[in-house]
């Protein structure tokens, strides 16, 4: 059994295990979603070659979780969690489409742009209003990015973001995991690899599936 296929069949045991609404939001969300279709998905690892095999096997399972349309009906779901709060703060799935659309946002030059302005000023001797971290494997020299964000959190991505990191800097590992949390602003290395960041989440038992949530 794969790791995603371990995770699909974890996540599912958690909802319906979380008393009776648990059990309504699973049922809910497994007879509305449906796979990535195969023109997304080719389209997908044309543009993301390196995208990992267990995220595309997540998308053949369902193909987004965060205001994604089935049927007519928008679907929000939570289907990840992080180290945030210790696992219990949700996140959604995006879909294949949305990846597709988001590639031209350069997510990881636009942070890369922060790094800068950020160096900038600590080096003319300014204070960074936001306290920014940036965790060592992250490149920071300025360099292009290349970021995946495969994630938003509950709060819409306002308050934190999940990322596959193609371009580490030295002692990182290509396709770690990026987490980005807000006030104070950090980005740290939470995973080395996809399937360590869902074995993160099932170590946790997927403590993000919280009946006060449905």
């Amino acid at each position: 059994m794969t790791v995603a296929q371990q995770y699909i069949d974890g996540l599912k045991n958690a909802y319906l295990n979380a008393g009776e609404n648990g059990v309504k939001e699973w049922q809910h969300f497994a007879d509305l979603v449906h796979g990535v279709s195969a023109a997304d998905k080719a389209k997908l690892l044309t543009l993301y070659p390196d995208i990992p095999s267990s995220l595309v096997e997540l998308l053949d399972f369902a193909d987004g979780t965060y205001f994604r349309e089935y049927r007519g009906e928008e679907l929000t779901f939570y289907f990840f969690g992080s180290d945030v709060e210790d696992g219990r703060y949700p996140y959604y799935l995006y879909s294949a489409q949305q990846l597709i659309e988001d590639r031209a946002q350069n997510y990881g030059d636009n942070f890369a742009d922060l790094f800068y302005w950020y160096r900038e000023e600590k080096a003319e001797g300014g204070d960074d209003p936001y306290g920014l971290f940036v965790d060592e494997r992250i490149r920071q020299d300025g360099s292009p990015c290349d970021w995946l964000c495969f994630s938003d959190c509950m709060n819409n991505g306002g308050s934190s973001s999940l990322f596959i990191d193609f371009t580490p800097a030295q002692g990182g590992k290509k396709g770690q995991i990026l987490r980005f949390l807000h006030d104070p602003d950090s980005l740290d290395v939470i995973a080395d690899s996809f399937d360590e960041f869902l074995k993160l989440v099932m170590q946790k038992k997927f403590a993000f599936v919280q009946p006060e949530f449905f």
